[in-house]
């Protein structure tokens, strides 16, 4: 049985089998392979070839942060590839401009997808969204693991037989709570309740098929949805910070309208759950579905 990992290496209690082993082990949601097995003491054994294998996700970037933006927190990636490597540390990224019409030559170039926000809607007839659906697809029918976020989110449902459009109840900003019905093996098992930054006026109306929702509020019913064990989809945003959401907040005033800028603007005094989200996200991409 596998009791902890040290300093790099596998421990594993044996009490007199000490023969070369191959194999691997998971321990935290994380696959690791090790090899030699070396006697250290009378019940502990290390294995000094282990190494823990690391997972490699894509990050569809459908926008760019607005220029002014970017030195204070860089571009959406970037934003993802802090708050996920904060969740953990040995994930490696490679990031695809599919805006700009940027894929993998290989669909197995990297083991799991996410695709970002965008101020683009889903519905509206742009090229790179069309390609970007028919991806989402093939992704879909090889069952590879896929993370949506607001953008993502509704596109992905829009591309599996979902409907997104312009929400009648407007816009929702600032800090909003989406309530969990059900709590699946990615979830910490903690308080239903997530608060988390959201920017959008889109929401999905109509869910694509085989999707279950997992959370939402009175706003949006349909905020955490899942499809099977490879899809998991977010319409808030745990890579945002307060101080973005006041940005796009102030830079929006004008088009949310004051009642919306008022309490979207007091809503952040509340504490975003965007550490908490990447924590299942990690998990997720793991395979605890």
């Amino acid at each position: 049985m596998l009791i902890e990992t040290r300093r790099g290496y596998l421990i594993r209690k044996n009490r007199t089998d000490y023969q070369p082993v191959c194999g691997m082990d998971s321990i935290a949601g994380a696959t690791y392979d090790w090899g030699q097995l070396r006697p250290t003491g009378a019940e502990l054994i290390h294995y000094s070839e282990c190494r823990r294998q690391t997972m490699k996700l894509g990050i569809l970037k459908t926008d760019a942060v607005r220029p002014e933006w970017v030195p204070e927190y860089g571009e959406y990636p970037d934003m993802f590839m802090a708050l996920l490597g904060e969740a953990d540390p040995t994930l490696e990224f490679a990031v695809y401009d599919v805006e700009h019409g940027q894929y993998p030559a290989d669909i197995d170039e990297v083991d799991a997808y996410l695709i970002t926000g965008s101020k683009s809607g889903v519905y509206e007839d742009k090229p790179w969204i069309a390609q970007l659906m028919v991806f989402v697809r093939e992704l879909h029918c090889r069952r590879k693991k896929l993370v949506g976020i607001c953008f993502g989110h509704q596109l992905v449902a829009q591309a599996l037989g979902g409907n997104v459009k312009k929400s009648p109840k407007g816009w929702g900003m600032g800090l909003h709570t989406h309530r969990f019905n059900s709590a699946p093996g990615w979830h910490d098992q903690g308080d239903r309740d997530l608060d988390i930054l959201v920017s959008h006026q889109d929401q999905v109306l109509e869910l694509a098929e085989g999707a279950t929702v997992l959370a939402g509020s009175a706003f949006c019913e349909n905020a955490v949805i899942q499809i099977g064990d490879h899809i998991l989809t977010f319409q808030g945003h745990p890579e945002f910070v307060s101080d973005l959401s006041r940005e796009i907040m102030e830079f929006r005033r004008d088009l949310i309208g004051e009642d919306v800028y008022s309490s979207g603007v007091a809503s952040l005094q509340g504490t975003h759950q965007g550490q908490r989200v990447a924590r299942w996200i990690v998990r997720f991409l793991h395979g605890n579905a």
